[in-house]
């Protein structure tokens, strides 16, 4: 059964992304959220049940259907095409909001210039109000931090580049 505040807090996501619908099943219950056409409808909300499956989560991009990535992903870190061959872009694993430190008092996890290893925690995304560390997967020194705190992020978004070494 879906909770009325999470459902307030995917639409509010939502309205955020350029993402047009959610559609997410979990066990017997189904919740489809789709954003309104340029013509101002309302956005529809539908919870109803359905087949017991597996929990999944689809969304659609209101620019472009989703492609399927040319080669396997390594959680988040991708090789950066524009730069050379030892910088490695670490994405957004999931559309949630991002924060570069622990708490609003605390410093950021990594600044420019950090050493960084597989395991360090380079940031947060926060989805559903579930806080999940993202680590940098790679060895290296943080050269560009791309998002900026609190901001909205979506799946794939680049947050990070890490010169390997």
């Amino acid at each position: 059964m879906f909770k009325i505040g999470e459902i307030r807090e995917l639409i509010r996501l939502l309205d955020e992304t350029s993402v047009s619908e959610l559609t997410i099943v979990s066990g017997d219950d189904k919740l489809c959220i789709k954003k309104p056409d340029v013509s101002g409808v309302i956005p529809q909300v539908q919870v109803a049940p359905s087949m017991p499956v597996q929990a999944t989560i689809r969304a659609v991009s209101a620019a472009a259907p989703v492609a399927e990535p040319q080669a396997p992903l390594v959680q988040g870190a991708t090789p950066a095409q524009e730069n050379d061959e030892a910088t490695t872009v670490i994405t957004s694993p999931m559309v949630g909001t991002f924060y570069r430190s622990p708490s609003p008092d605390a410093p950021a996890y990594v600044e420019v210039g950090s050493r960084v290893t597989t395991k360090t925690i380079v940031c947060i995304v926060e989805a559903m109000k579930l806080m999940n560390e993202i680590e940098a997967e790679v060895s290296g020194v943080v050269t560009e931090v791309m998002a900026e705190n609190g901001q909205l992020v979506e799946y794939g978004q680049p947050l990070f580049k890490i010169k390997r070494s």
